[in-house]
């Protein structure tokens, strides 16, 4: 999928302003995702994303971290600076929008390595 079609994407299922907020949301959630996984399956997710979306998910990380849904949407929320509540919906705009940029495989894996709990901003029930 290219940078645009993503953003829109984003853009439309957030109702966000323009496509550089989008992009905005979008890096934050990415990277927040890049800190929960291990760095080959970041890097994977990477290679199925346009640039620079990719960037958040290649940045230099430690191990994978291990939290929960709260955190995972605090973290959002620190990163873009909106409410936790804002957080989840910013998430479950680029969530969704991942499950149809990459493969579903990928999409799977991911779901395997977030909280069981955050199945739901992907847009519906796990895709098991």
């Amino acid at each position: 999928m290219r940078l645009d079609e993503f953003l829109t994407l984003v853009r439309d299922r957030g109702e966000y302003h323009s496509d550089e907020e989008a992009e905005q949301v979008s890096t934050a959630v990415l990277w927040v995702i890049a800190s929960r996984i291990a760095p080959e399956e970041a890097a994977g997710l990477a290679s199925d994303l346009p640039a620079p979306l990719d960037d958040a998910l290649r940045l230099e990380r430690g191990r994978p971290e291990s939290f929960g849904r709260d955190e995972f949407l605090r973290r959002v929320a620190q990163q873009t600076g909106a409410r936790p509540r804002t957080a989840e919906w910013d998430a479950g705009a680029v969530l969704s929008t991942l499950t149809e940029a990459v493969p579903g495989e990928r999409v799977h894996d991911l779901l395997a390595h977030l909280p069981a709990d955050c199945a739901d901003l992907f847009g519906g029930p796990a895709p098991y």
